[in-house]
């Protein structure tokens, strides 16, 4: 698939995809007699989850360890069980500190809009 269609499809820019691509994290890309760039289908999940793993916070070096391990035919089963729990304890406590904030956030949301009912505040956008 060409550039455009992946951009379509993931959301993401060709300057980031052509980014990822340098970077080694987007594999398989061919380049046709035209030089254009062709993409296999796996470029779609694999940008859409490097994607989600970068807005977690994870550095490119990590998301390049899932990745590879994700598309090693003959990995360390093991390791790549120990990465995997790693990561997925990484984002289990990244949901437990985002659901602290929101509590945090709920209860100041509460108390202004309390103190705005008591003086008869009406509510204005923000």
């Amino acid at each position: 698939m060409r550039i455009a269609e992946l951009e379509s499809k993931t959301g993401l820019g060709r300057h980031a995809l052509r980014f990822y691509e340098r970077e080694g994290l987007l594999v398989g890309v061919s380049r046709g007699p035209n030089n254009y760039r062709d993409y296999p289908e796996s470029a779609v999940k694999d940008a859409t989850l490097l994607q989600q793993l970068q807005s977690l916070g994870f550095s490119l070096q990590e998301i390049r360890e899932v990745l590879n391990a994700m598309r090693a035919k003959s990995i360390d089963c093991a390791q790549g069980a120990r990465l995997m729990a790693e990561k997925r304890t990484a984002v289990d406590a990244q949901i437990a500190n985002l659901r602290k904030v929101s509590k945090i956030l709920m209860r100041e949301q509460q108390r202004l809009e309390d103190r705005a009912a008591r003086h008869n505040l009406s509510e204005t956008p923000i």
